[in-house]
């Protein structure tokens, strides 16, 4: 473990303009590698509690990485070192079988340091939903507005869960991460995201769905994301329940799961939670959540995930609609699909690279490779919200290291 280059902001008192991390500068480059380690500090948040008497405490044995020779294109072969200084790494653990062979952090954070999600927030939602429809709390097929009955005047009105879950609802919405004004800033400023103006009444993130009444094209056909579908799962969750997504996920997941520290979630003004995105946990603990995968939901010797929705994960999803999407570019050639708030890349022809993964903006991830029993979650504040390159790249740093690791 290893904690390196220093911040210079957020260190005077009071700080100089340009050191001062604030709601508006919050996720841009260089702010964000402060913020996204005290996003508490920022934007309200519910704390999502772990057992602090039963934690999992995974054995070291560290591996030598620094051989391994990357070509990760046809201008790029950088050393393991040069990839984790270009892709603005904070924090990265791989285990192999359950063993930590690398734990390595930087720009300040530190193993008890929660670090913001961002989309792979998505992806714990997916298996909390899991549980829930494992419980028989609701079920995929539920039209989302026979729980939520007030969504019936928006585009939603044909949605079931299923739709919501692999990003297949016909909704008008642009998740353009570097919009300055429409439904993008109205989605930030409903969640508490971005900041006010001058004389602007608050907004909240349940009475923003009133304004997604368009739709592009009918419920169930291409991979269309959205991140508001995501926030309306966690919607559907709290009123099928009566409890708050946070106390659910705690009592659900992150106490069983063994979580070596509690995590947090951004709400918004009235404490509704934003699951698409404001998920805040330790590099280890999301470890731990791969981890859980891998072994196909069972740890501390209780089946915590149901197996049949992890294997669902894995083996259904179009890959028809995934190819009609909008994120296909960013993985050119992949065979893949998504399903439950998960990526699932087949591999193409070498299975024994397919990976199911979760992946934020700014470079967060959580690989997993059930050939060779291994999971990478890393964190970065990388100044592109989806770099085109950087994307791409990682997948194939990830399928190199897979690649030497023995097993």
């Amino acid at each position: 473990m290893n904690t390196t280059q220093k911040l210079d902001m957020m260190n005077q008192f009071p700080n100089n303009p340009d050191q001062q991390v604030t709601l508006a500068n919050w996720r841009t480059s260089p702010y964000s590698k402060w913020a996204f380690q005290h996003v508490r500090e920022l934007v309200p948040s519910a704390n999502i509690q772990n057992n602090p008497s039963q934690t999992q405490n995974l054995p070291h044995e560290k591996y030598d990485f620094s051989a391994v020779k990357f070509e990760l294109d046809n201008q790029s072969q950088p050393t393991y070192e040069e990839f984790l200084k270009i892709t603005d790494t904070d924090a990265l653990i791989i285990l192999k079988d359950g063993i930590i062979i690398e734990e390595r952090y930087f720009h300040e954070m530190a193993r008890n340091t929660p670090h913001i999600l961002m989309s792979v927030s998505k992806s714990i939602l997916g298996l909390l939903i899991g549980i829930l429809i494992d419980q028989k709390i609701f079920k995929a097929a539920d039209k989302v507005c026979a729980i939520l009955p007030e969504l019936n005047s928006t585009a939603y009105r044909e949605a079931t869960i299923r739709d919501l879950l692999d990003m297949r609802t016909g909704v008008t919405f642009v998740e353009d991460y570097l919009a300055t004004s429409g439904l993008m800033i109205d989605y930030r400023k409903a969640t508490n995201w971005n900041p006010l103006e001058n004389n602007e009444t608050p907004s909240d993130l349940r009475s923003f769905y009133r304004l997604l009444d368009k739709k592009s094209h009918p419920d169930g056909k291409q991979f269309n994301y959205v991140s508001p579908n995501s926030d309306l799962l966690g919607w559907i969750i709290e009123r099928s329940t009566g409890e708050r997504f946070s106390d659910l996920l705690s009592d659900l997941f992150w106490r069983p799961l063994g979580a070596t520290m509690p995590s947090y979630i951004t709400v918004d003004r009235l404490g509704a939670p934003r699951v698409a995105g404001g998920l805040c946990t330790t590099a280890i603990d999301l470890a731990l959540v791969g981890q859980l995968f891998l072994d196909y939901g069972f740890a501390n010797g209780q089946q915590i995930l149901p197996k049949n929705w992890l294997q669902d994960i894995q083996e259904n999803g179009s890959r028809d609609a995934w190819l009609e999407g909008n994120f296909a570019e960013y993985f050119p050639n992949g065979d893949m699909h998504y399903r439950s708030k998960w990526y699932v890349d087949h591999g193409s022809n070498d299975s024994k690279a397919a990976l199911v993964f979760g992946l934020g903006v700014h470079g967060q991830n959580l690989f997993i490779n059930f050939k060779k029993r291994i999971v990478i979650a890393k964190f970065s504040s990388q100044a592109a919200p989806l770099d085109p390159h950087l994307i791409p790249m990682t997948c194939k740093w990830v399928r190199t290291l897979i690649n030497e690791l023995e097993g």
